[in-house]
């Protein structure tokens, strides 16, 4: 969850010599599916397609991430370019320890990701419905490790099994002359 200051009013101090917040008001928010599940109802289109969002697509997607009650539209107008810099920080974090290394370059899934087909993941899953309240990349990095753990082991290619043998065959030479047996 994030938490962030908007200043709705400032005053000018003259011994410091700087502006300072009259009024403001605190915002809680959360990226979470449920936002993103409230952003594509309201759109009808995907949130995760990478292609940029209209000023009031974002305004829109901050007032759903919003966890505080009762928020004057005032408020959202209000926000600052550090307030949007920080949304926008919150937003792209990981969120998690996990990293995953790709062993081979796969060519991009094509497949539209919406709100629906992340439940669907969930629910394929078995992954607690609590877990929509998650950061959303922290769920669908739970997604993907859920995928390559379920995934079956890759078998070896053929230079590979060749290779594996002939470690294998060289480790039991070794033992053999070391233990002083034939077999």
């Amino acid at each position: 969850m994030l938490t962030i200051t908007v200043r709705l009013q400032e005053d000018y101090n003259q011994e410091t010599e700087e502006f300072v917040a009259a009024a403001s008001f605190v915002l809680e928010l959360e990226h979470s599916l449920v936002s993103l599940s409230k952003w594509e109802s309201e759109f009808e289109k995907p949130f995760l397609n990478g292609k940029e969002k209209t000023s009031e697509e974002t305004l829109a997607y901050i007032k759903m991430m919003c966890l505080t009650p009762d928020v004057p539209l005032e408020v959202f107008l209000r926000l600052s370019e550090d307030n949007l810099s920080e949304i926008n920080k919150y937003i792209e974090k990981k969120a998690t320890a996990t990293t995953i290394h790709e062993q081979q370059k796969r060519a991009p899934n094509q497949e539209i990701i919406t709100a629906e087909l992340i439940y669907y993941w969930m629910t394929a899953l078995t992954i607690p419905w609590e877990a929509q309240h998650w950061h959303l990349n922290k769920l669908l990095m739970l997604i993907r490790v859920c995928n390559i753990k379920n995934q079956p082991p890759k078998k070896m290619g053929r230079g590979e099994a060749a290779k594996a043998a002939r470690d294998r065959s060289a480790l039991n030479a070794q033992r053999r002359a070391a233990l002083g047996t034939r077999g």
